[in-house]
């Protein structure tokens, strides 16, 4: 069975939202972790992420971590839920692409806008950012269409946590609307203020 290392009201809640979407069977492994903004929190020796952060999930004695990561491991596992296109699917390509540049674009331009570190590169990127997000759900409902993945989850995550980390397009807040109203992001939360 899969276990996901969780802490409450954290990147790891997006996983309990994509388990619940995936109809997977899991555990929850509630685990603490330093929280920076507040400053309270500690590594808990339990958790087996490489530097105490969440998430972390363990498959049969196998630790995946990393949001990206964990998305397509997941998705991979669990093909028939439809959430990741397998090779064969022209949506591929573009899953793994918004994957990517979750990690590799959204998180750290996001980051330094919230630091308030942006050089004019950096404001750059993020205009860049916007552009491509906001034009791509100006055509369609889902990052990969009319077909909702893990890709979204992972991007609207960063909606629930901090809206103003985009600027303000109605199409982000229907976005943010449409993924809300999803049964699995509910019994997600649900099980999120029970761990």
């Amino acid at each position: 069975m899969l276990t996901l290392f969780h802490a409450p009201r954290s990147r790891s809640t997006r996983f309990l939202w994509l388990l619940e979407e995936l109809g997977a069977p899991y555990r929850i492994e509630k685990v603490d972790i330093f929280r920076s903004m507040s400053g309270t929190g500690a590594r808990d020796p339990r958790n087996p992420h490489p530097h105490g952060q969440v998430p972390a999930l363990v498959d049969e004695g196998v630790l995946i971590t990393e949001s990206a990561a964990i998305a397509l491991y997941l998705t991979d596992k669990f093909p028939t839920a439809g959430l990741g296109p397998m090779i064969s699917d022209p949506h591929r390509g573009p899953y793994l692409s918004w994957l990517a540049y979750y990690a590799g674009v959204l998180e750290p331009a996001v980051t330094n806008l919230w630091k308030q570190r942006q050089d004019d590169q950096d404001k750059a990127q993020y205009q860049a950012l916007d552009e491509r997000l906001r034009t791509t759900l100006e055509k369609q409902p889902w990052l990969l269409g009319e077909r909702f993945s893990a890709a979204d989850i992972l991007f609207v995550s960063l909606l629930q946590f901090a809206r103003q980390m985009l600027p303000a397009h109605a199409v982000y807040d229907d976005w943010l609307a449409r993924a809300n109203a999803r049964p699995a992001l509910a019994r997600a939360l649900a099980k999120d203020d029970l761990s």
